[in-house]
């Protein structure tokens, strides 16, 4: 008998799902009571402290002579890249459903996901036990949604554990087992990994063919490298040594590998069988085909990252590496500004995301940093035919050289109830949005756009939620990149560019995001001995500006009574310093200004 069950938990974010794996450790005995606490399988203080996953997290469970594999999924649109790799380690998902919410945007992205997969589906209306549950219009819109029958839609209150029993007896009824293949060369996809500074990279895999076991020899398929197993284990929901892991199995192998860049994740591991071989790469035989791996996740939005200090270069250097093991949607460049020195351009999946990032480089690797101002990627056509892809604003070409600058595009999906359809329409006119049409879904209504993705980025989930009292929820993809009325704007202070501040925006809107940035320096910069100007400039002409007052200093106060001459003297002798200061002097821009502007 075939006793291995591959799961997942999907749902929108809040729905549940962390909340549920807990009852399910507690059902399965696989942590002790004495020991449980909320959330366990979030092993982040950032993902309890803001009571959303951010990392999926694997655990293995024995119940009633069957081997539960489940992986606890994020659900907030910026980690989908998290979900779509769990999603290809299993054979089944569970579908969870808030009964005080209802059916979600992620909720149906994370659906769809599962049926493009071609996952069993099993769906669950969580948090029956509220008095504010709409238990049955809840189940009419998973119908919608799915197209299942009422009565096999089960419920559940994971908070309390009532119907929890039944669902793990569901998994093991309607998922189907993995297709047990022991006799086949070994090939183990890598569904994540993490640097662990004893055992090196650990990589999280799932084993498809074959069998692994400690002291093994193996390559990567696509890396191109190749080392001993040092350990292999499983997760419970620690980690806990086996003797090996076999076909259908998901578990962890410690590499010994130093260098984070060496492996990847949706690489296929294979084994090296010719006796005495070695583990230079040249010597093996790479004798499997590998696994599908996964598509490589595109950065939505980017931003440049610098150490407070300058010293601190090789640790922020080191500390993304290892990062990036842990996180593969983030995207690393290295780059130099003037004003910051070195640093990183990073790339990010959404604005989450990007504040996640920073918040594990503080937290984790005890890192200050300086972020820039956050943007999207542009396509530029020049005038000679060549097409660049620039995704900071100093990069872009001379505007006598640029034939048209293209901007991404999303197709926009709202969730809400028909009775905010007016307020979101209203959006509009404060966003570059196209409506396409609106459907219904049991009483819930799906709303269409297509939006620059720079608009949705900015603060418009903040807007969408405070117009619907909360209700409306969002999913977005990028369908195409388009021609833009796109200009490039700059901020001088005393006649020097700070090319950090730069940004492209829409034409319409330079002279009112000119003038903000300007007043906000205005109010976050310093004083100096000298005035000095802050200005905002567009197209080659200066769209605001902002003055800075000298600071004053009273060079007479020792003198009284005589001839107000010797006072006269003195005071031109001052305005004459100040007018070398202004001509020679330069303005030091505090770090903590960039992170204001930054919010802003």
């Amino acid at each position: 008998m075939n006793n291995i069950r591959n799961f997942v938990i999907i749902a929108h974010i809040d729905h549940g799902k962390s909340t549920l794996a807990d009852r399910f450790l507690e059902i399965t005995k696989t942590v002790e009571k004495r020991k449980m606490r909320e959330q366990y399988l979030d092993q982040m203080d950032l993902e309890r402290e803001k009571g959303i996953t951010i990392k999926m997290q694997p655990v293995r469970m024995d119940y009633k002579n069957y081997v539960l594999n489940l992986i606890d999924t994020p659900g907030h649109v910026d980690f989908g890249y998290e979900v779509s790799r769990s999603l290809a380690a299993v054979e089944g998902a569970i579908l969870l459903v808030d009964a005080t919410q209802g059916v979600q945007a992620q909720t149906m992205a994370n659906y769809k996901l599962a049926k493009e997969q071609g996952l069993v589906i099993i769906p669950v209306v969580n948090k029956i036990d509220m008095n504010i549950a709409r238990v049955e219009e809840t189940k009419e819109e998973i119908v919608a949604l799915c197209g299942v029958t009422k009565e096999s839609i089960l419920g559940v209150s994971a908070k309390t554990g009532e119907g929890v029993e039944k669902v793990l007896d569901e998994v093991i009824k309607q998922v189907p087992p993995p297709e047990i293949k022991e006799d086949k060369p070994l090939r183990a996809l890598i569904f994540d990994s993490l640097f662990d500074n004893h055992k090196g990279v650990i990589a999280y895999i799932r084993v498809v063919d074959g069998k692994i076991k400690a002291g093994d020899k193996v390559f990567l398929a696509i890396g191109r490298s190749a080392f001993e197993v040092m350990e292999i284990g499983v997760f419970k929901p620690n980690m806990v040594k086996v003797d090996e892991l076999t076909s259908g199995q998901t578990g962890y192998v410690a590499t010994g590998i130093k260098e984070p860049e060496k492996l990847r994740v949706g690489d296929t591991l294979g084994k090296i069988t010719s006796p005495g071989a070695s583990l230079n790469m040249r010597d093996v035989v790479i004798n499997i085909e590998p696994l599908p791996g996964y598509r490589e996740p595109k950065p939505m939005v980017f931003a440049s990252v610098y150490p407070h200090e300058a010293d601190d270069f090789e640790v922020l250097k080191k500390s993304l590496q290892k990062l990036k093991l842990n996180d593969p949607a983030l995207f690393c460049q290295l780059e130099f500004f003037q004003s910051l020195g070195r640093g990183f351009s990073l790339g990010f999946l959404g604005m989450l995301h990007l504040e996640i990032v920073k918040e594990r480089l503080e937290r984790e690797y005890k890192l200050e940093t300086v972020l820039t101002t956050p943007t999207v990627s542009f396509k530029v056509k020049m005038k000679n035919g060549e097409q660049i892809d620039i995704f900071r604003a100093v990069d872009l070409p001379n505007s006598e050289s640029v034939e048209a600058i293209l901007e991404p595009w999303v197709r926009l999906e709202i969730l809400t109830t028909n009775k905010y359809f007016g307020d979101i329409m209203n959006l509009v006119s404060l966003y570059r949005l196209n409506f396409i049409d609106n459907k219904y879904l049991g009483d819930l209504m799906i709303i269409n756009f297509e939006a620059p993705l720079m608009d949705i980025i900015s603060d418009f989930y903040d807007k969408l939620k405070s117009i619907t009292s909360g209700y409306a929820s969002m999913n977005y993809e990028i369908i195409e990149y388009r021609k833009g009325d796109l200009v490039k704007l700059e901020f001088l202070i005393a006649d020097e560019k700070f090319d950090a501040f730069a940004r492209i925006v829409p034409k319409e809107r330079v002279n009112r995001d000119g003038r903000l940035v300007a007043a906000k320096l205005k109010e976050l910069l310093p004083k100096e001995n000298f005035s000095v100007a802050i200005q905002a400039m567009a197209e080659g002409r200066i769209i605001a500006r902002e003055t800075i007052s000298a600071l004053k200093k009273d060079v007479t106060g020792y003198l009284y009574g005589g001839d107000r001459s010797r006072k006269m003297k003195l005071w031109k002798k001052q305005q004459r310093g100040k007018k070398r200061l202004k001509e020679f002097g330069k303005v030091d821009v505090p770090s903590r200004v960039y992170l204001e502007i930054l919010k802003l």
